[in-house]
């Protein structure tokens, strides 16, 4: 984590590891959590209601949900430890590397850690009667876009790169949150946008007067995968079996990616941590069947990498004693940890090296704002340091 976000949020963590060794001893889960997820509607905040809920039937736990449209939304909270833990997408790949809105003098790359991190599907869902079918063949499709969310827009431009695109060949619209871009598609205003065919507003999208299909994705076509992992590396081709407007008889050939990983801080309180991944593993069968997605917490499949962090500690601890960690996966820990690591360096010396440039420059009479160029210094640094 940078110095800015440090000095900010000390006071609050500070109060919040108080809070916990109040509310929890070694062992015990907390009496109260707080988590973030995505909006209403959508399949991560289902996932995490229902297990805030398995937490209140088996432990008394009090878990309170803030959902947000953004991945910064989801993300401050947490950063500024007045979240405990956060169920996220690929906001947890941009904030430990401090790219797109991460890469603000503000934030940086976080030292983040996935709890558990569950593979589910994702797409581009489309009115019933799209004239848009092939994922190869999307030129001029409108597709929805938010502000402040990396992990939607970034991989929303893989799928242009998938079916080879070049700018102006479609058309980026702009929402203020997640949940808007239901009412575009509904109204028009869209073709289509990134969401996991399981979620609440797929199913809603289903419900309509033209009902839902979904952009197909050939997965022999390898040169199209290619493109769209160059810019998302998270995806991989999956056939979906579940969701609105998809079932065993009519498959859908859409994208994997782990969805929504819980994560928190690599320096959450180790015991706490092995606390609820424990939790969470035991209280399984009671929110599994929240959803088609939720089966996928299962330890088998969520304790296995790759995700967009490396674990925490204590997941890897439990992981072994229940026998779900193989050597593949600590070598896959081990190099997720060192890349994390080499992240965090490089924005040090970049700032160092930033700072210097602006002292030089002030030397000659030239007087350069606080920031002004900084994420272009940023990105130039990653590329010197092949981080990118």
């Amino acid at each position: 984590m940078n110095k800015f976000v440090k000095l900010a949020i000390a006071p609050v963590a500070a109060a919040a590891v108080l809070a916990v060794a109040a509310q929890a001893s070694a062992g015990e889960v907390p009496k109260r959590l707080v988590f973030t997820s995505y909006d209403f509607g959508s399949s991560g905040f289902a996932q995490a209601s229902g297990i805030a809920n398995a937490f209140k039937q088996t432990y008394g736990t009090r878990v309170r949900i803030i959902p947000s449209g953004t991945s910064i939304g989801r993300m401050l909270p947490l950063a500024q430890r007045k979240a405990d833990y956060a169920f996220l997408a690929s906001g947890t790949y941009f904030g430990s590397e401090g790219t797109y809105d991460f890469a603000s003098t503000d934030w940086g790359p976080q030292d983040l850690r996935c709890v558990l991190s569950p593979p589910a599907a994702t797409g581009i869902v489309l009115l019933g009667d799209s004239k848009f079918s092939d994922a190869r063949k999307a030129k001029g499709i409108r597709l929805g876009y938010v502000k402040g969310s990396p992990s939607v827009n970034v991989k929303t431009d893989a799928v242009a790169a998938f079916a080879g695109l070049k700018e102006g060949e479609w058309e980026r619209v702009w929402h203020g949150g997640y949940g808007v871009m239901k009412t575009s598609l509904l109204t028009g205003k869209i073709d289509g946008f990134l969401a996991a065919p399981t979620s609440g507003f797929s199913k809603e999208i289903e419900a309509s007067p033209n009902g839902v299909s979904w952009l197909q994705f050939d997965p022999n076509d390898k040169e199209a995968w290619a493109r769209m992992t160059k810019i998302a590396p998270m995806y991989a081709p999956i056939k979906t079996e579940s969701g609105a407007g998809i079932s065993p008889e009519k498959p859908s050939n859409t994208m994997s990616f782990r969805y929504p990983m819980m994560v928190t801080y690599a320096e959450r309180d180790f015991d706490e941590v092995y606390t609820i991944v424990k939790a969470m593993d035991e209280m399984y069968p009671k929110y599994k069947d929240v959803s088609y997605a939720s089966q996928f917490w299962r330890l088998k499949d969520a304790a296995t990498p790759p995700c967009e962090a490396a674990f925490h500690d204590a997941s890897v601890k439990y992981f072994k004693e229940k026998g779900v960690w193989s050597d593949e996966a600590q070598a896959w820990q081990d190099a997720k940890v060192a890349r994390q690591a080499a992240v965090q360096e490089a924005w040090e010396e970049a700032q160092d090296s930033y700072n210097d440039m602006r002292a030089a420059e002030r030397k000659k009479g030239n007087k350069i704002k606080a920031g002004a160029g900084w994420e272009d210094w940023w990105a130039n640094v990653r590329k010197e340091k092949g981080l990118d």
